[in-house]
């Protein structure tokens, strides 16, 4: 019979414990884990790039539910153990679920520092430490005009770059003379602040927060001393004082290990709950690791040491008994808002000690490194980072420099015979040398993966072994050890990258052999390909719905679960579970009687909010699930199709007034963007696809920034493609410049047919030109008018099946 192991904590380092549990003894435990977060476990370091945008919680999970699944995990979320009953070896959670253990894990992990000033339990204070504090700040951004963050730590100056991406106005509040300063010291944080000045935000240094202002929300912070750089200020000042407006502060000062629990219990805790070296508490049945921990007199909040923790923990839960942790020798490779940074051991220099200085200003380069009896004893790098791991390496190994002290500072590569390039910096490394400090991955793990599983692609080695798949900073060192294992088969971008574990073909190879083979349905695919799962997967599944339906659109019956949630209900799902509703407004226009109906629709199903959208159309928010599909049969009757907004498809075509009303306009930009939209809807595309058009140059519909744009002139119309708004904009390339209208048509149905048959899914048409080049696409449209004629054809086919019965019968039957 099974022991039963709970794990208190769905953290970083509590999970990766159990990754490495299961490698050793897979059948030992039955697993039970709670988590006081409503998600499985996720990469806390990727908060920041959450916060300004680019990327979503799905895509920073580093374990979803069907991985606890696989590995018969009984996974509570949402459920925070509040009581560990040592006497009868139980926890019971916040729910009341009481759950027997045998064997106790605790990682609990720490909580952010909240200064104790009058004012910091006012709405609109917060801290920076996981997805709730997220979307406090965006919520926040979408209101508030400025921001203060108080720590010019890692975490404060992430805050406050996301702030300042989401539109906000940021002031950074520190206590000390230097950003930064435990990982950097003051030349480097002088470069940082530099830099980040010029970026926008601002700073206020060697100031002490002595109130937060404010009565029913935050107003802004008051200083016990006068502060440097001062900012604006709130009413009168005190002599002495310095006052700054904000409507959010976040604070980022500090975390605190989470051992209240620990402590209830009766464990013996000092700063964080104590433990020896084989992770054990006082407890011989209780094991902890992570930032709750303190071992030796140190606690620690680098991933790296977490996870050596974790290492332990496993082996000694496997009964194994042989590992020991003794503590960490950390460094710190990081990006703060792209710059990229690395420390490690005692950088600032003591009597004694003797300091080699390499600085460019011209390249935004410093290195610094402090040595005492020919070994480096600390290590501080700003701009050019690749050899922090070799420093680091020979700092932990004790290593005499004597023999290549004159140009250590010019790095690995300037070693005599070594040769040059990033492949010999690894090449000296030793097998532990830690390449990726995020996930505890050495070169060794990384060679041993490559060549044990045949891996060929970046995406392949972050798959099996995670280095490069957190903060990034380590990718150049991944892609170096790369090239160097496996030589020429290495694909630093990929082209052949399998659509996914269920098969080792290629999109490109499944959307040709559909094509040359007249493959109509699934079950085909999966045949002639010989997919190694029968039925595919959540991946592949929605990728070759779309192949087949975009090849075959007469021949193909559309699988309307191989679609996701979105396009399942016909509705965007929202955070709280309701959906929103976009009917389609052909060139934004409307009359009096669509107003009513929306309105109407709005009465009826208690829509409680309506928006207009910046893709001129009219938006229903908290929609119940249940309500989708009369609502949807009540707007289609009243005349609506959807507007897609929630689906891989053609979504808005925005414009301007033109010259009909326009005194700048040159052409009925209105009247031609209808007419592109109505060629245009329904059609299913890799990825959402988005059309402009604008009666002037001046181009007030931003055309230069869509998938497909068009700028009117005196003398006809500039077609542009392969545009990109959002976090990362890409301008158009001109196509072409045709003289009329059904020109446009034309050309518009041509490119957005040949986007159709060759992108891979899920690719914007921006990268996807990027991809295939412009020159190719040319070819195709400008060069050869019968292949053009052919590419409109059919997607105009494609059409008439796609714009049958619009939306009503979906709708009804599948919603």
């Amino acid at each position: 019979m099974k022991e039963r192991l709970v794990l208190v904590g769905n953290g970083m380092a509590g999970v990766r414990t159990l990754e490495e549990l299961l490698k050793l003894a897979p059948e030992e435990y039955d697993i039970t884990v709670f988590g006081a977060e409503p998600y499985p476990n996720y990469n806390r370091i990727m908060l920041s790039p959450v916060l300004a945008g680019e990327k979503t919680i799905d895509e920073i999970i580093l374990n979803d539910r069907e991985w606890y699944e696989s590995n018969g995990i009984t996974l509570h979320t949402g459920d925070p153990v509040v009581e560990i009953d040592r006497i009868n070896r139980r926890v019971i959670s916040a729910s009341g679920m009481e759950v027997s253990y045998d064997r106790l894990l605790l990682a609990t992990g720490s909580n952010p520092f909240i200064i104790p000033v009058p004012g910091s339990d006012l709405p609109g204070v917060i801290g920076f430490r996981d997805i709730a504090d997220v979307d406090a700040m965006v919520e926040a951004a979408k209101t508030g005009k400025k921001a203060v963050v108080i720590g010019g730590g890692l975490l404060g100056l992430e805050a406050a770059n996301g702030l300042m991406i989401n539109g906000m106005d940021v002031t950074v509040v520190h206590l000390m003379d230097v950003l930064m300063e435990r990982q950097l010291d003051k030349p480097a944080a002088g470069m940082l602040r530099k830099s980040l000045e010029e970026k926008g935000m601002k700073f206020l240094m060697e100031a002490q927060t002595a109130e937060v202002l404010g009565e029913d929300h935050v107003t802004g912070l008051r200083f016990a001393d006068d502060a440097q750089g001062r900012a604006s200020v709130v009413g009168g000042r005190k002599p002495g004082t310095t006052e700054i407006e904000a409507d959010l502060v976040v604070m980022a000062v500090g975390i605190r290990p989470a051992m209240d629990l620990a402590q209830k219990a009766g464990l013996y805790c000092e700063r964080g709950v104590v433990v020896n070296d084989t992770m054990q508490t006082y407890d011989p049945r209780i094991y902890a690791v992570g930032e709750c921990v303190q071992h030796r007199g140190q606690c620690y909040g680098l991933v790296a040491p977490l996870f050596e923790q974790a290492k332990v923990a496993a082996n000694h839960l496997a009964k194994m008994g042989i590992a020991l942790y003794e503590g960490s020798v950390t460094s710190t490779k990081l990006k703060v808002t792209g710059i990229d940074l690395f420390s490690a051991g005692e950088f600032n220099e003591e009597d004694g000690d003797e300091t080699l200085v390499l600085q460019d200003p011209a390249q935004n380069m410093y290195k610094k490194l402090v040595v005492r009896d020919n070994c480096i004893k600390g290590a501080v790098m700003f701009g050019d980072t690749m050899d922090g791991t070799w420093y680091f390496q020979l700092l932990r190994e004790g290593t005499d420099i004597s023999a290549f002290r004159s140009t250590i500072l010019f790095g690995q590569h300037d070693l005599g015979d070594a040769g040059h390039g990033d492949e010999t910096r690894v090449a000296a490394l030793s097998s532990d040398a830690e390449i990726c400090g995020c996930n505890g991955v050495t070169k060794g793990d990384i060679i041993d993966a490559i060549q044990t599983k045949g891996l060929f692609t970046l995406d392949d080695v972050r798959a099996h072994t995670k280095a490069s798949a957190s903060c990034g900073s380590c990718t150049g060192l991944v892609e170096a050890i790369l090239s160097s294992t496996v030589g020429e088969g290495y694909e630093a971008k990929p082209s052949k990258k399998p659509v996914c574990g269920c098969t080792e073909h290629s999109h490109d190879d499944v959307i040709r052999t559909i094509a040359e083979h007249e493959l109509k349905d699934m079950p085909s695919v999966f045949s002639f390909l010989e997919w190694n799962t029968p039925d595919g997967c959540a991946t592949c599944r929605p990728a070759l719905n779309y192949y087949l339906l975009a090849r075959w659109p007469e021949d193909y019956k559309d699988d309307a679960q191989s679609r996701f949630i979105n396009e399942r209900a016909h509705g965007n799902i929202q955070k709280d579970g309701t959906y929103s509703v976009v009917p389609r407004m052909f060139g934004g226009l409307c009359t009096p009687s669509d107003l009513r109906a929306i309105a109407d629709v709005c009465d009826k199903y208690e829509v409680p909010e309506m928006k207009v959208t910046g893709g001129q159309r009219i938006d229903l928010f908290g929609v119940k699930k249940e309500d989708l599909p009369p609502l949807w049969k009540d707007l289609t009757d009243a005349g609506f199709v959807s507007g897609h907004a929630y689906g891989k498809a053609m979504r808005t075509v925005k414009t301007c007034v033109g010259k009909t009303w326009c005194r700048f306009g040159t052409q009925n930009s209105t009247g031609l963007g209808v007419k592109l939209e109505e060629l245009t809807w329904g059609s299913w595309m890799p990825h959402k696809f988005k059309l402009a058009v604008s009666g002037c140059p001046r181009n007030c519909a931003e055309a230069t920034i869509k998938d497909f744009g068009v700028v009117c002139v005196d003398s006809g119309y500039e077609l542009h493609i392969g545009g990109n708004g959002g976090i990362k904009v890409r301008v158009t390339d001109l196509l072409c410049k045709v003289d009329t209208e059904e020109e446009v048509l034309e050309y518009c149905g041509a490119f957005t047919q040949m986007y159709r048959e060759e992108a891979h899914y899920l690719e914007r048409t921006a990268p996807w030109v990027e991809r295939v080049g412009l020159g190719h696409i040319k070819e195709r449209i400008l060069e050869d008018e019968a292949e053009r004629k052919a590419l409109y054809e059919r997607f105009k086919v494609g059409q008439k099946v796609a714009q049958v019965d619009p939306w009503k019968a979906r709708a009804e039957g599948e919603a």
